[in-house]
């Protein structure tokens, strides 16, 4: 139902809900099922993850809807707004990450084990990761 996710590139985790199971590797019937194993690929829900990018970067809140932000962001003291100066030199992020933070769900792998230990932890894809999943998903 949930677990912890990270996004290796942003250095972020949080804890999220997992929304369903959409690929496994191994088998087809674990996808049919909805069983949780090491590896298979899940779709979870990216409010977290919107939240922890907008607040490190300073960016409005509705910086990942459909449309243009309209929400301003307070100024804060010099010192923040140097703060975000100098992360938002370095910002960026791949289309496709995009694409699924406005959609609200992001494609992410399980690492642990859930089924021995009970959690289902895991990382976000990103890269050559989520475009090979993203093509495989596309042609199922």
């Amino acid at each position: 139902d949930a677990g912890n996710f990270s996004w290796p590139t942003e250095a972020v985790t949080r804890k999220c809900r997992i929304l369903k199971v959409v690929y496994n590797a191994s088998n087809n019937e674990l996808v049919r099922t909805k069983s949780l194993v090491k590896g298979c690929i899940v779709q979870i829900d990216a409010t977290p993850f919107k939240a922890a990018y907008t607040a490190h970067y300073g960016l409005p809140k509705d910086f990942f809807s459909k449309g243009a932000p309209e929400d301003k962001v307070e100024a804060g003291s010099n010192k923040v707004q140097r703060k975000r100066e100098k992360r938002q030199k370095n910002r960026k992020l791949e289309q496709l990450l995009v694409d699924q933070l406005v959609q609200g769900r992001l494609l992410a792998s399980i690492s642990s084990r859930p089924g021995q230990c009970g959690r289902a932890d895991g990382y976000i894809l990103e890269g050559e990761e989520l475009a090979f999943y993203k093509r495989k998903l596309r042609s199922k």
